[in-house]
């Protein structure tokens, strides 16, 4: 081993905006808010937010400007926690590639993540 993962980090416009918006998705502590800079502690992982005054959201499913990246979070009850994401600040997607499986959303910088039955008593078997 090199070294543990820490977890990623989203170039965003205004990064307490995410952090705040992920801490009401999937709990943790945010530990550090600057004006540059937030980080949202989640146990053994950490989910950072950096300034970048360039940014430009993703246009999924659209590639004119990719993704790059989304973010998965599991969820055994899809629509339950479709109606609770969407209380946190999230905008489904009208594209659902999966729906019976994942459900996909944009944060509030636009950044897709989804919410998924993998890896839960009520998801499928094989990998996606």
């Amino acid at each position: 081993m090199v070294a543990p993962f820490w977890g990623p980090t989203l170039d965003c416009p205004e990064p307490l905006a995410p952090a705040e918006f992920y801490q009401r998705i999937c709990g943790g502590e945010i530990a550090i808010s600057q004006e540059h800079y937030a980080e949202l502690q989640l146990g053994s992982a950490n989910l950072g937010c950096q300034r970048d005054l360039n940014y430009r959201a993703p246009t999924w499913p659209d590639a004119r400007m990719p993704q790059q990246c989304h973010l998965d979070f599991k969820a055994a009850d899809l629509h339950a926690e479709e109606l609770l994401a969407i209380a946190a600040g999230a905008t489904k997607t009208a594209v659902q590639p999966h729906p019976a499986v994942f459900r996909v959303f944009l944060d509030p910088a636009g950044h897709p993540f989804c919410l998924t039955t993998y890896g839960t008593e009520a998801g499928p078997p094989q990998s996606r």
